[in-house]
């Protein structure tokens, strides 16, 4: 992943190590301020809402004021949308910082040095995509690049689930699944499997399965906590195949000059 471009006669470089590696560190921060959100839930108890929520002695609208059970459900819904609507987001800049990565490549074919000409044409093939739609720009990334990401259909799912819950109290409604009979969304979530415990001598053994969710039209989205944190990670397993995918692009040009 390792893939550094110098444009010839300027200071300028662009690292996809680098760009990888605060992509993840800013994902890694996702994913502690979730597990800090749900340990706080987890912890909150009812005298102490009681007591902050009186706090001020006066209320905006007092007769709207919801109890604490109420308020349970209603920060957990939060919280979820919050979570999917981080992980589209990251998605994108993932698809956003890569595209810039394979545009360069293409235009400098694969070099790792290149004209201030080359980068203006790679910057006007990137504006380009980042006018695209989600699901175009998986399309663009195969037919232009020959990537392909098993990862399109759960970020279609996440936006389609994201839809139900702003717009129908997380209801998954059938006309959000366009034509044919299959009215579901499908999330593949990564899940971590352990086929050895560690011991004090030898190392543990596990691999990273996909769990499918599948939603039906007419259900609610509901996730588990532990199904939320597991969004991240798989998010975290869509980045990362995105950007070595890159490195590989490289290589291939190179191979073919």
């Amino acid at each position: 992943m390792n893939q550094t471009f110098e444009n010839g006669g300027h200071s300028k470089e662009f690292n996809l190590r680098d760009m990888a590696q605060n992509f993840m560190d800013g994902l890694q921060r996702h994913a502690d301020m979730l597990a800090f959100n749900l340990a706080s839930r987890e912890s909150v108890q009812e005298a102490a809402y009681k007591r902050r929520a009186a706090a001020p002695q006066i209320m905006p609208a007092g007769k709207r004021h919801q109890n604490f059970e109420q308020m349970q459900a209603y920060a957990r819904d939060l919280l979820l949308r919050q979570a999917i609507n981080d992980c589209i987001g990251l998605s994108v800049t993932a698809l956003h910082n890569s595209h810039f990565f394979f545009a360069l490549l293409k235009e400098s074919g694969g070099s790792r040095k290149f004209s201030s000409e080359t980068q203006k044409c790679a910057e006007g093939r990137h504006k380009h995509f980042l006018k695209m739609p989600l699901g175009e720009k998986f399309t663009f990334l195969e037919e232009e690049y020959g990537i392909q990401s098993e990862y399109k259909e759960t970020l279609f799912a996440l936006s389609l689930a994201m839809k139900a819950l702003v717009e129908n109290n997380g209801i998954l409604k059938a006309e959000y699944l366009g034509e044919g009979d299959n009215k579901v969304i499908v999330l593949k979530i990564k899940k971590l499997t352990v086929e050895k415990q560690a011991t004090a001598d030898e190392k543990g053994v596990g691999r990273i399965l996909d769990e499918e969710k599948v939603f039906r039209a007419g259900e609610a989205i509901v996730l588990s906590d532990v199904e939320i944190q597991r969004l991240l990670v798989t998010i975290a397993s869509f980045a990362d195949a995105l950007f070595k995918s890159v490195a590989s692009y490289a290589q291939k040009l190179r191979n073919n000059s």
